[in-house]
């Protein structure tokens, strides 16, 4: 089976972290035997030229996966019409979530040709139900829903010789970009100044870097936390933020919005409670849930939330089957997919 991918986010020399979970979605069918072939870019005439170059080379797909509704969607709904080649949507866009707000503030032409590739599609599969929810919020409609997984590296799931090494302190996870509007971090900053007056067993490790990074720990000086107890890693390798995962007793994420949370799924897939907003994929894992508000504007309820995870006997909280994130499971439920829309 030939199948053309499509999305404006790959990695690249300039960029090797963008769009890498579309990267995976790749490396995942090919490993069960799928042709794949990528066009990424951000312009028309550039898709254009691609998909022209492509077609002399490989010939035509037998199925189009659009990942995101942007531009390249002309391209999938043009080869549906002249060569009646279906395709299908991979949605990972925060832009239709009401917190980010962007679909909303597109002009109306564009949005609704986004709705018309949307319901032209033959499976639209956003990577959350909330994602899902906000798209029919922003009246875009399908002939079927579903839903796929982000990819989960092996690694995570592999307990390194490091974890759970005797420190004497608790350790709680955080690990984001730094990107205060999506992330809240200094929510999350103010919620562990509560715990940090109460009790000094536990220390946050904090591991990411990102547009606001500088801000937020100038936010945290201000808070003068007991020496010791934060821990700021910068950025680290996924190798590194498994090891951390695996030392760690419990993860926090503060976010006002996510369309999946990668790091909810990395954190599950090794075995460590999650504390979360109900945000992308939080909720189906039964994760500790703070909600929104709370994580915003009341510390001490966040505070306490994370206090009754981070020393609870691991024995009485909920245990989660991330066997769905594996490369073989994402991998082999697409290509159910691909064949069953193939068929059709």
């Amino acid at each position: 089976m030939k199948v053309l991918y499509l999305t404006p986010w790959y990695p690249s020399a300039r960029d090797a972290m963008a769009g890498l979970f579309v990267q995976k979605h790749v490396a995942a069918v090919q490993a069960q035997g799928v042709d794949v072939r990528v066009i990424s870019s951000l312009g028309w005439r550039d898709t254009w030229r691609q998909w022209r170059q492509l077609k002399r080379e490989w010939g035509l797909p037998d199925l189009v996966q659009l990942n995101v509704i942007q531009k390249q969607g002309l391209l999938a709904l043009w080869l549906k019409r002249r060569y009646d080649i279906p395709y299908i949507i991979v949605e990972h866009w925060s832009g239709y979530l009401p917190e980010n707000g962007q679909f909303m503030q597109m002009p109306r032409i564009k949005q609704r040709l986004m709705q018309s590739v949307c319901q032209q599609a033959s499976v639209v599969l956003p990577v959350s139900l909330p994602l899902q929810r906000a798209m029919q919020q922003c009246g875009l409609q399908a002939q079927q829903w579903g839903q796929i997984d982000n990819v989960v590296d092996g690694f995570f799931y592999q307990k390194s010789a490091v974890s759970h090494q005797p420190s004497g302190r608790k350790i709680l996870l955080h690990v984001s970009c730094f990107d205060e509007r999506a992330k809240n971090v200094k929510g999350l900053l103010r919620a562990a100044k509560q715990l940090a007056d109460k009790r000094q067993d536990w220390q946050l490790v904090l591991v990411g870097a990102g547009i606001d990074y500088d801000d937020v720990r100038k936010y945290a000086d201000t808070l003068n936390f007991p020496k010791g107890l934060l821990l700021w890693t910068c950025e680290l390798p996924p190798q590194e933020v498994a090891e951390w995962l695996h030392r760690a007793d419990a993860f926090v994420l503060s976010s006002r919005y996510e369309t999946y949370g990668v790091v909810l799924a990395e954190a599950a897939a090794a075995g460590v409670p999650v504390i979360s907003t109900p945000v992308g994929i939080a909720e189906e894992l039964d994760a500790s849930i703070v909600q929104q508000d709370e994580a915003d504007n009341h510390p001490d309820v966040f505070a306490d939330k994370i206090e009754e995870v981070l020393f609870a006997d691991r024995q009485t909280l909920p245990t989660i089957d991330a066997e769905r994130f594996t490369p073989q499971a994402v991998g082999s439920k697409l290509k159910q997919i691909y064949t069953q829309v193939k068929r059709k």
